[in-house]
């Protein structure tokens, strides 16, 4: 079965299904979370991911049971680093859970000392279990690692969407262990997303921002048989400009897939689903703060400048097509967010998308922070903090996190 379409069951059909009072749960999370240096060390700086667990956590904590959660941090080398330790995460989710989350700092997730703390969790209690990446087995899908485990629980729950494209030890091989559920987060997530890839209410409109067009590849041409209309913007923006012979400066673009931007909107005229390129740009002759901006023909701009945002023409024709959707996907920025005025477009679209009276989802980093300036992300019908899990899901890549749900 493809993770598009096939059942998995719900935390919620888990604890109506089972008696989970004095059991044991291994939850896998996704704890990826940005450290700061703060007064007493290193702390969250951004707890957006640890927040989105804590529905499943309570869930599961209301049902008696006692709680291992498991997730990677950065990108240690299969061993232990300081840097990525999971106890500022423990300290930063103990006081969103008001309670105590047990935590010990080991060699890794199945080591000696890791196992004999699991062994002594009290019931009812939270533990977080060390870095998943610091045994090098957890990017092997090792079954070793996945058997150890599954011996520190009754069941296992994925409420990590945001891995679930990552055929790892905690995602997929422990899932099948187990009796395993989807944690609310990614239920939540894939309800939503399938809303958009079965059947969406139409006009199905699409917005893909970001540098460039080999990160959006896959899910542009697999739109293509989805959507009605798919706007472009972003720096990828110019690599589709240039295929359609335009001048585009200095602007960022990727040569070698020139042709390829050029079979995409030969293959969007023939499907008839409307392909829109920014009819203009926000221009300077540098990235940097404060200096001098000009607004070109994004076809036509000066060989010494180059294009940083979309322009006010682009907003207004993005903005006529996104009013008449009533299902909206978006996800990357229309230009360079992180550098005044370069986020003028961004923060437009953000705007409108949060206003209309439309299905809307809105995934990415930069999309999801532009929103968050707008105020206004409370009317968004689901904002997906996937990242690349959600463009694949909406691609139609299989995510083996989710398989291995739905086999289980």
């Amino acid at each position: 079965m493809s993770s598009a379409g096939a059942a998995f069951r719900t935390l919620d059909q888990l604890t109506a299904e089972h008696d989970l009072r004095g059991k044991r749960v291994l939850v896998r999370v996704d704890f990826n979370v940005p450290l700061v240096s703060g007064e007493s060390g290193l702390q969250v700086g951004d707890d957006t991911r640890v927040r989105a667990a804590l529905p499943t956590v309570r869930t599961l904590l209301d049902a008696g049971s006692t709680i291992f959660l498991i997730s990677h941090l950065g990108r240690p080398k299969g061993a232990p680093e300081d840097a990525f330790r999971m106890g500022p995460v423990a300290a930063r989710l103990a006081e969103l859970l008001g309670q105590e989350v047990r935590y010990l700092a080991v060699d890794g997730p199945v080591s000696a000392e890791q196992q004999s703390f699991v062994a002594a969790a009290p019931p009812g209690s939270v533990t977080l279990l060390e870095n998943s990446r610091f045994d090098a087995r957890e990017t092997k899908n090792d079954p070793e690692m996945a058997r150890i485990l599954a011996s520190y629980a009754d069941y296992y729950v994925n409420d990590a969407f945001g891995a679930a494209h990552r055929a790892h030890a905690t995602t997929e091989a422990v899932a099948h262990l187990l009796p395993s559920a989807a944690g609310a987060l990614m239920s939540a997530e894939l309800t939503a997303l399938r809303r958009l890839t079965d059947r969406p209410e139409r006009p199905f409109v699409v917005v893909l921002g970001g540098a460039k067009v080999s990160d959006k590849l896959g899910v542009i041409e697999s739109l293509l048989e989805q959507a009605d209309a798919i706007i472009i913007g972003g720096a990828m923006a110019y690599t589709f400009e240039l295929a359609r012979g335009g001048r585009v400066g200095r602007s960022l673009v990727e040569p070698d897939l020139v042709d390829t931007a050029r079979r995409i909107l030969d293959n969007a005229a023939e499907r008839g689903v409307e392909l829109l390129l920014p009819a203009d740009s926000l221009c300077a002759q540098e990235l940097a703060a404060g200096v001098e901006t000009r607004v070109f023909p994004t076809g036509n701009i000066p060989a010494d400048w180059l294009g940083l945002d979309v322009g006010p023409a682009a907003v207004e024709e993005f903005s006529r097509v996104l009013e008449g959707a009533r299902t909206v996907f978006w996800n990357g920025p229309l230009g360079v967010f992180e550098t005044p005025p370069f986020d003028t477009g961004t923060t437009a679209i953000a705007t409108l998308v949060a206003s209309l009276d439309a299905y809307t989802v809105v995934g990415g980093g930069d999309s999801i922070a532009a929103l968050a300036q707008t105020g206004m992300q409370d009317r968004i019908d689901h904002v997906s903090t996937g990242g690349g899990a959600s463009l694949e899901f909406v691609e139609g890549v299989e995510l083996p996190g989710v398989t291995a749900l739905e086999a289980n």
